[in-house]
Order: C-alpha cells, then structure tokens, then sequence
C-alpha cells in the first residue's frame, strides 16, 4: 500500500451545536469532506437552522447567529444528505464520541436511519502514531503540525476549517503508521 486513503473511503466530519448536550441542544452546522480511495475529495458544508434560539455562549465559540440559520433548513434534510455522501466510507472525527453523539441523536429524532458503519477517532489515531504530544487539542495539533489552513476566511471552531485540518491529521498520522508496518 503507498497512500494513506487507500485504506478509504473515509468521511472526516465535524458539527457546531447549539451547546454540549446530544440530547437537549442541537446541530448548527455539520461540514464533511469524503476522501476516495483514489485520493479524489468531495466536500460538504451546510448551516443547520436548529428550530430554537442559539445560546450567546455557543454563539462566541462558533461565531454563528439566529440571523445566519434561519433560513437554513433543518437536520432532516442535512441529515439525509449527509448519510448520502459518507455512505459505505469510514465516519472521521476529532473527539468522535462528541460528534457521533450528536449525530446519532439528531438522526434518531428526525427518524432517519442511524449510522451502522465504522467510525474512527483521529485523537486515537494521533496518540498511535504520535504518542506523548503535550495536548491532542485541534488547535494544539495545527500549530505544532503546521497544518495548512486552506480556509482562511475561516476561523477555528467552524466546521469546515475543523474539517480540514482533521483530514489532514488523519493523512498525517495514517501515513506514519503505514511506514512503521
């Protein structure tokens, strides 16, 4: 094997919700990009109109506003479109029990079909292949990495430079254990 995606398909994603609770708040934004086994990407990114008021916390993380998802649409749609583009791939994320909860709750809610396919987590995959970093936080992982930042209108907590940089970690450290084997 000489690439990394050729263990693919993978689907790196990432969500910004409403707060931390899978059950009581919602999804705001859900990003994705799905990595072929050939290489080849496609990207996904879609504000999420929560039905509910985002908390002023959240909003100061993630830097989205009640004016900017009103006339989103909802999860279901999101949802559906979502489990469109990762099927038959492996679901990616950063802290993944995080994003998986989310959503699996969401998808449960709008009665969609949850997801049964393989998931991995790219802090366990970084701790394999880059083990004893000082943190494996997202922003402490693009720094010391250097990762390239391809969305500069973009900032962190977004989810679509979240994706980004995970699918970068994911290469970066798929790519060193392949070496070690």
């Amino acid at each position: 094997m000489s690439a990394w995606h050729e263990l693919g398909p993978f689907t790196v994603f990432d969500l910004e919700t409403t707060g931390m609770s899978a059950v009581h708040d919602r999804i705001v934004e859900l990003a994705a990009v799905r990595i072929e086994r050939d290489g080849s990407l496609r990207r996904y990114q879609q504000l999420v109109n929560p039905g509910r008021r985002i908390p002023p916390g959240a909003t100061r993380i993630h830097h989205i506003t009640d004016e900017m998802v009103a006339a989103e649409p909802g999860f279901e749609l999101v949802g559906a479109e979502f489990l469109q583009l990762a099927e038959g791939s492996t679901l990616v994320a950063h802290n993944a029990r995080f994003d998986l909860s989310f959503l699996q709750e969401s998808l449960a809610r709008c009665g969609l079909e949850l997801w049964r396919g393989r998931t991995l987590d790219s802090i366990r995959l970084l701790k394999q292949s880059h083990p004893g970093l000082p943190s494996y936080s997202l922003q402490t992982l693009r720094r010391l990495f250097a990762l390239e930042d391809p969305w500069r209108e973009m900032e962190a907590h977004r989810a679509g430079a979240d994706v980004e940089w995970t699918r970068q970690l994911l290469a970066l450290s798929l790519t060193e254990l392949i070496k070690r084997k």
